[in-house]
């Protein structure tokens, strides 16, 4: 598959496979030959690191998960009978989405798998194994195994949900995520409220890498670090990270890896805030990498934070574009639409650079960001600022895999909006990433004294709308072209149509029927969508019009869609900085939950037709040592012939750290 060192593009096969609602993708990592040795070495060593945390994100996910996991993988790998019945093969798509998702819960929806198999079946299936296959330790048997496990696979009402966010309801008691143990979800905000010291200019982010359990009437945290919780894995993880520092780039660089061992070891917040902020500052290492808890979303609290990896490499060429928008940051930030007391005066520290993807791991694999923006921890980006990064070969892979499949011809109104998805679409999808990455959740600032978690289980979403509206807000401004970024005046409103209809219409081929928005990303797009469509109504802004028995989204006034989101970041700005929660809950609850049964019904019915995929992830390119005489690494070649089970079943082998 190479020529001349270098793969030819017609050989590369961006889609491996397709299962249930799940297609997989390869990305290709452009220019990783042309490292130097020790980048090479580098970039094995934090690839080895990002995968040995793995069975943390399993865990984190539920704690049933990796003894379901270890089940379905002995079946996979020792079943002896007819693997061709309708029945096994339901049990290889439903171990195939467990690896794809981390665990038993759909990685969008958060509902648990409907399993296509009978409890039947699937005992007589762990009947004909080897009972060393199935159970652990001596007293354990097979009837004691099933007695557990099963009533978590095949009882919808057991832990039905990951996370649970339906207003009203006790959403650690409602959710499996495995954050807490034993206690209400009163009492967890309790904990932490108490923890919280006044008006601490410096608050660390409580309660971020640590499990919070209530036994005996005493609540106490479990902590993730060597000696605590997950020290197995983490243990490996910091072994890598060691030997990651003899090849760093530069003492910057061996510093951010000496202070992530640090909080490794220790579980001090106070250390993982140095090491965030050594971590931003670095700008001029090649290789960079995210190693840690970082994002909260799978905490129905908003505070706990999933373990995940990302290596990576900077993309010179494509960071000219990030680099123009972060060295205008302060423009943007003054001539933005939010009251003067919500701006800050000041942005420090914005940096943006266009990454190539080397290794996926925990929860950016399979499925993955595009873009990130950190560290999360609000007074750092006050006072230190923020990286982000847009990641350019899996936005390349996406877009690849997606040509001619035929979406934009079913969804989109008329040919004038489908010749400026064509023409512009690729270029303003990017920017409106770079914007919300580099300047979005980088801009405005909390009033002193508002506590970063006041809007609670709403952060999420009203945090990722006001990144959105932020960057939807200048993607028309002419500043954009004056710098170079856009073409024309016209280019814009692919984004916006683009956006609309996937806030309004199509981002509903990913929920089941008569389910709600749950997801904080896409209860975000739906709230500023509607928000939209309603507050716009009078004027006619955006209309969804029927044509040939099919619903269609129209915008008929681009520049008064410009002012509805310029009003509504104002609004959502407002609500971050003063923390109301009220605010933020109507907001929410009014736009972004429920969904049009009918409507639903149509798009789901279409988009079926077109039999496509609703979710993508990816296989990671399998990365192999040279070693020479003296037992030294003398190159480190890349590859990408492994396959989807191949590779994660050499994961659950090699990295089966708990």
């Amino acid at each position: 598959m190479k020529l001349n060192g270098k793969m030819k593009e017609d050989e590369f096969k961006y889609v491996v496979e397709d299962f249930a609602d799940l297609q997989i993708l390869r990305y290709r990592v452009h220019g990783f030959e042309q490292l130097s040795l020790r980048q090479k070495k580098l970039v094995f060593y934090l690839s080895q690191a990002a995968l040995e945390g793995r069975d943390i994100l399993f865990d984190q996910n539920g704690e049933y998960n990796l003894r379901i996991r270890k089940l379905f993988e002995s079946i996979y790998l020792h079943y002896k009978g007819n693997r061709d019945t309708a029945e096994f093969q339901q049990i290889v798509i439903y171990l195939k989405r467990l690896w794809f998702s981390n665990g038993i819960y759909h990685h969008y929806s958060c509902d648990k798998f409907v399993p296509g198999f009978s409890e039947n079946y699937l005992k007589s299936v762990l009947e004909s194994l080897d009972v060393s296959l199935v159970v652990s330790g001596k007293e354990e048997t097979l009837e004691k195994v099933c007695d557990e496990l099963f009533p978590v696979i095949f009882n919808p009402d057991i832990l039905p949900k990951r996370v649970n966010q339906v207003d009203g309801e006790d959403l650690i008691q409602t959710s499996a995520a495995n954050y807490y143990k034993g206690l209400t979800q009163q009492e967890a905000v309790d904990f932490y409220d108490k923890k919280k010291k006044g008006n601490d200019p410096e608050p660390v982010m409580y309660g971020m890498n640590s499990r919070l359990v209530k036994k005996n009437g005493q609540i106490y945290e479990q902590i993730w670090r060597v000696g605590g919780m997950y020290s197995a894995a983490i243990e490996k993880i910091v072994g890598w990270l060691e030997k990651a520092i003899d090849v760093a780039e530069n003492d910057g660089q061996c510093e951010i890896i000496r202070l992530l061992i640090d909080f490794y070891r220790t579980g001090n917040l106070h250390v993982f805030d140095e090491y965030s902020i050594a971590w931003l500052k670095d700008t001029s290492s090649h290789v960079d990498f995210v190693n840690g808890f970082i994002e909260s979303y799978g905490d129905p609290l908003g505070m706990k934070a999933s373990w995940e990896s990302i290596v990576d490499f900077k993309d010179v060429e494509a960071t000219r574009r990030t680099e123009v928008i972060s060295a205008n940051a302060q423009w943007f930030e003054d001539h933005s639409p939010v009251d003067k007391r919500f701006k800050k005066e000041q942005v420090k520290g914005v940096s943006a650079k266009v990454i190539t993807a080397a290794m996926l791991g925990g929860d950016l694999y399979p499925s993955s960001a595009i873009g990130i923006n950190l560290p999360n921890s609000n007074w750092i980006r006050s006072v230190h600022g923020s990286k982000s990064v847009t990641i350019g070969n899996l936005t390349e892979a996406y877009n690849r895999a997606a040509r001619g499949n035929g979406f934009r011809e079913e969804f989109v109104y008329s040919k004038v909006e489908l010749d400026l998805l064509n023409r512009y679409a690729d270029i303003t999808d990017d920017l409106h990433t770079d914007l919300h990455e580099c300047l979005g959740h980088g801009s405005g600032r909390l009033l002193p004294g508002v506590d970063p978690d006041a809007l609670k289980s709403y952060g999420s979403a009203i945090e990722e709308a006001r990144a959105d509206l932020f960057g939807l807000y200048y993607l028309p401004d002419r500043k954009l072209i004056e710098l170079g970024l856009l073409p024309d005046s016209d280019a814009y409103k692919a984004e916006y149509y683009a956006y609309m209809m996937n806030g309004l219409m199509t981002q509903l081929v990913r929920i089941e029927p008569g389910r709600t928005l749950e997801e904080a990303h896409m209860r975000n797009r739906q709230l500023i969508a509607r928000w939209a469509l309603k507050h716009g109504e009078q004027e006619r802004v955006v209309e969804m019009v029927r044509c040939n028995d099919k619903t269609y989204v129209r915008i008929n006034d681009y520049e008064a869609l410009r002012k509805l989101f310029g009003k509504l970041l104002s609004e959502i700005q407002r609500i971050k900085s003063e923390g109301d929660y009220e605010a933020a809950r109507m907001l929410i609850e009014q736009y972004a939950v429920q969904i049009d049964p009918i409507l639903h019904a149509e798009v789901l019915e279409r988009y079926r037709r077109l039999h496509l995929s609703p979710y993508k992830g990816f296989i990671n390119p399998l990365y192999t040592p040279v070693y020479g005489e003296n037992g030294e690494i003398t190159d480190v070649q890349v590859s990408y012939t492994e396959g989807y089970a191949e590779q994660m079943l050499r994961y659950s082998r090699d990295f089966a750290n708990l």
